[in-house]
């Protein structure tokens, strides 16, 4: 009897013990670290990260079951990159819809490459062995890249990932009202339509009210260009008319110049002339009266005679030199008044 009184006592006992050895060990095994994933998360104020070296980046979303799939495959990938000498990240388009706007990505999973801040799509699958393929062989270079407005580092890009952040936040806005306060999803709605209408009215308030004053102060800029330019023109025609006289000037001078020597000439020829005429007159009161050897001269040879006397100079022949002479001194006279 005592033996089997002690026999269920001593199980009852083992059974606790067992039962404390499990409920210590359970909070232990609890407590181990888990396996850090070597797969960096990406956000707006860390992404230009891959901008430098080479890169693997994929966007997902978590309820996206294709993302789920691939999740397993991305940390194989992501533990070997030490060893492709990459890195590894990953963007929650629901967390970070900026970013999935300035990648403008439309489906889910989507993979990008980046390599020194050149960026290239990889629409293989993302299973491990052709993730690797993909880095050790060099497919990128194949790849076309995404350049000029495409690139996510543009400006175009830029204002891409701000309408999607806009976006999110409105989104995330309408989930606020209806999921956590419980506002029909009509009232909220509403409350967009009404928030739009108020800042539409105010931005075009902001307008009609600034904006004559930038017409006024353009308009002050354009008169006092107007008035740079009409100074400049001004400034100019003064210059010319400076020219212009000073060139009337020395054409005047030039005319008075060769006026002088006009007269120089003429004073020159009526000398020669008034020489020559004097010369004559010697010549001819020289001559005596004619002998009878020059009539009988000019009996036998009247034609030579008449030649003789058509060359000797008459006296109505100086006078028209001497008034031919006095019609250039005033003609000269009169160009130079």
């Amino acid at each position: 009897m005592a033996g089997g009184r002690c026999g269920p006592q001593l199980t009852a006992l083992l059974a606790a013990w067992v039962a404390a050895v499990a409920a210590t060990a359970g909070p232990e095994q609890a407590a181990l670290p888990a396996e850090q994933s070597r797969v960096q998360p990406m956000t707006a104020s860390n992404w230009t990260l891959v901008m430098e070296g080479e890169w693997m980046l994929k966007f997902y979303a978590p309820w996206c079951p294709s993302c789920q799939q691939t999740d397993s495959e991305w940390e194989t990938f992501a533990k070997n990159g030490e060893m492709l000498q990459i890195s590894v990240g990953k963007v929650d388009v629901i967390q970070e819809p900026g970013l999935s706007g300035r990648f403008f990505v439309t489906t889910l999973p989507a993979f990008f490459h980046a390599k020194d801040g050149i960026f290239r799509r990889y629409r293989g699958p993302g299973i491990f062995e052709d993730l690797q393929n993909y880095i050790l062989e060099k497919k990128w270079q194949s790849v076309e890249p995404l350049t000029g407005w495409k690139s996510p580092a543009s400006l175009t890009m830029s204002g891409m990932a701000g309408l999607f952040s806009i976006s999110g936040k409105i989104w995330h806005l309408h989930n606020y009202f209806t999921v956590t306060l419980g506002i029909p999803a009509w009232c909220s709605y509403v409350f967009f339509v009404i928030a739009t209408l108020v800042f539409g009215l105010f931005m075009g308030l902001r307008i009609f009210l600034f904006l004559p004053s930038t017409e006024q102060n353009g308009r002050s800029e354009e008169a006092h260009r107007a008035e740079q330019l009409q100074d400049a023109e001004e400034e100019k025609d003064d210059s010319n008319e400076e020219e212009n006289k000073d060139s009337l000037v020395d054409d005047e001078e030039e005319k008075e110049d060769l006026g002088d020597e006009d007269e120089a000439e003429e004073e020159e020829e009526e000398d020669n002339l008034a020489a020559g005429v004097d010369e004559e007159r010697s010549e001819a009161n020289d001559q005596g009266p004619p002998g009878e050897d020059s009539v009988t001269r000019e009996e036998v040879e009247p034609e030579e005679a008449e030649e003789g006397i058509s060359e000797k100079p008459c006296p109505a022949d100086t006078e028209v030199v001497e008034d031919s002479l006095r019609q250039r001194k005033s003609q000269h006279a009169d160009k130079g008044l």
